[in-house]
């Protein structure tokens, strides 16, 4: 067993290994207008119905396109999109069409106007069920009523932000505890 040294850490920076999941890509539109943001702040909130909790930053293009059409799209990228992904974070809506500044393709939705982006792993249709939060927190509560999975791979290799500007790509997969751990040892 591992005996770590320690040292004070700031708590303003403790995302950096609490980070809950991959980055992802979340498309919206609204009034003939359409945007896509980097996002690595989502949580699952329930599964049945599937709820996620997203937070977005009130100054985000983004914010009010979702909280005025009430729905949006969470695309997952891989591994191969990741440099748009970083662009796109660091760009915003407001001064360029992201669809087309970075060569993707909207696909339509089936239950949302929001666009899909076809070069992403998965897609997951989402509208907005809980507002409550968004003031205070600027947390939206979606709730994802369509999936769309590609079928291979079983495991993407997805992005994931460990912030001040590092990133790192999901590695090896285990499916059973047992193959975790010694007998005896749970």
């Amino acid at each position: 067993m591992a005996n770590y040294i320690k040292k004070d850490f700031p708590t303003d920076n403790v995302r950096r290994f609490l980070e809950p999941g991959p980055i992802v890509l979340v498309s919206s539109a609204h009034k003939g207008e359409t945007n896509i943001m980097t996002m690595g702040w989502h949580m699952i909130m329930e599964f049945q119905p599937s709820l996620v909790g997203c937070y977005i930053w009130t100054a985000n293009h983004s914010f009010e396109m979702i909280r005025k059409s009430k729905q949006c799209v969470i695309n997952i990228p891989t591994e191969d999109l990741a440099a748009k992904v970083v662009k796109i974070g660091n760009s915003s809506g407001r001064d360029i069409d992201k669809f087309a500044e970075f060569s993707l393709s909207p696909k339509s939705g089936t239950h949302v106007r929001a666009p899909l982006i076809n070069e992403c792993y998965a897609n997951f249709e989402c509208r907005l069920v809980d507002s409550s939060l968004i003031r205070k927190y600027s947390l939206f509560v979606l709730e994802v009523v369509k999936a769309h999975v590609a079928t291979s791979p079983k495991y993407p290799r997805t992005i994931h932000y460990r912030g001040d500007g590092e990133f790192m790509i999901s590695g090896e997969n285990t499916s059973r505890y047992r193959k975790l751990f010694k007998p005896g040892m749970l």
